[in-house]
Formats: C-alpha cells, structure tokens, sequence
C-alpha cells in the first residue's frame, strides 16, 4: 500500500492542518513508511499465537478483600477539628 502527496493533503484537510509544501513531502514519506510497515506485519503467520491483552503475563497484585478490624466512628472523628456526630463537618463552598 502506498500514499500520495494529495491523500495526505486530504487528510491534513480533514484533520484541519495547514501543511506547507515541504511537511506533505516529509509527512508523504512518513506515513507511506508506516504503511509499509503495516503491510509487512499483515503478512506475518499469527495462527499459532494465543490473543491475549498484553506483552507480559499480568497478575493480581492486589491482597485478598478480607474484613479486618477498623476504626469505630468515635475513633475516626477524634481529632476532627469540627463535627457533628456521626459526620465530619466541614466549611461550605457553595453559596
């Protein structure tokens, strides 16, 4: 697959670019490489490799959800500076 100076000039339009006449030229050769490059990855045999959702093996780093002991609401407001049993008070920032 190739592409041409006004396919590029075509999609700089819809992208709303104004591209001189020198950027069609570097951007022409750019994309036409890309392209290329896609082509060639099409032809690579893939029908022995299993889909999956990233390059590495992912796992589940995070700890098992099991209930442990937490602070009563007593404890958690403390050091409030203001409160209001059993909430929190704060200032308000709407008027």
């Amino acid at each position: 697959m190739s592409i041409d100076r006004e396919e590029v000039k075509h999609i700089a339009l819809l992208s709303r670019l104004e591209l001189s006449e020198e950027e069609v030229d570097l951007y022409t050769g750019h994309l036409d490489g890309i392209l290329n490059y896609v082509e060639k990855l099409k032809s690579i045999d893939v029908s022995h490799v299993e889909p999956m959702s990233h390059a590495i093996p992912m796992f589940n780093v995070l700890r098992e959800d099991e209930i442990q002991p937490s602070l009563s609401s007593h404890e958690a407001l403390e050091n409030a500076p203001d409160r209001e049993f059993p909430y929190f008070r704060v200032p308000r920032v709407t008027e």
